[in-house]
């Protein structure tokens, strides 16, 4: 078997230590997960820690970074597939089930912004963050869905409302599909607007 290079294994150890902060935060949540306990429980000891990430937040920023971008990426290739608008809103709703069903991301996203506002640390990597996940998700829906846009409506907004409805409500807690149901009501309403006031538009 070939020995790993140094970068291969550098990388091989971010990721159990990524697989590992996820697994820790799901139990004891962001303010429970210590940076010994998540370099323990991946099988590493702090120092390894330390040579990948900064401290705490800079881990947990960048397994957020992963989902986000992990989303975008995702959503283009399912909704690439589709060519009806009412089968791309379905596709859509359904997707946000499935990702609303694991509450993790939201409670992390949430807990990781307020602790970084009280501790005067929220900049730009924080909202940069998000920022590109919404943009990306919104400019795909606009595409997709051929939407026209008026201000103060935006990719960064249309976005924002799909993934808030996924990730960041309660919905979820109260009844099951609550998020998908919510994102189809939304986006249909939308694709009709759009429709009318091109009509409108045309005539």
């Amino acid at each position: 078997m070939a020995r790993l290079t140094r970068e291969q294994s550098q990388a091989l150890t971010r990721g159990k230590l990524l697989e590992s902060a996820y697994e820790v935060m799901a139990r004891f949540g962001y303010a429970g997960a210590s940076i010994e306990r998540i370099a323990e429980e991946a099988g590493f000891s702090k120092g390894a820690f330390y040579s990948n990430f900064a401290n705490k937040e800079d881990i947990f920023l960048q397994l957020l970074a992963g989902n986000a971008g992990g989303d975008v990426v995702e959503l283009a290739k399912l909704l690439g597939e589709c060519d009806e608008p009412a089968q791309l809103i379905d596709v859509l709703a359904n997707w946000a089930n499935n990702r609303g069903d694991d509450r993790r991301w939201g409670m992390l996203a949430i807990e990781l912004l307020r602790r970084a506002q009280h501790d005067h640390t929220l900049g730009d990597r924080h909202i940069k963050l998000f920022r590109d996940q919404w943009e990306g998700v919104g400019q795909i829906l606009i595409h997709k869905l051929d939407l026209a846009v008026q201000p103060p409506a935006s990719p960064f907004y249309i976005g924002g409302i799909v993934l808030e409805l996924t990730y960041g409500g309660i919905s979820s807690f109260l009844k099951d599909g609550a998020p998908g149901d919510m994102v189809r009501i939304v986006l249909g309403d939308m694709y009709r607007a759009s429709r009318s006031a091109k009509a409108v538009a045309e005539f």
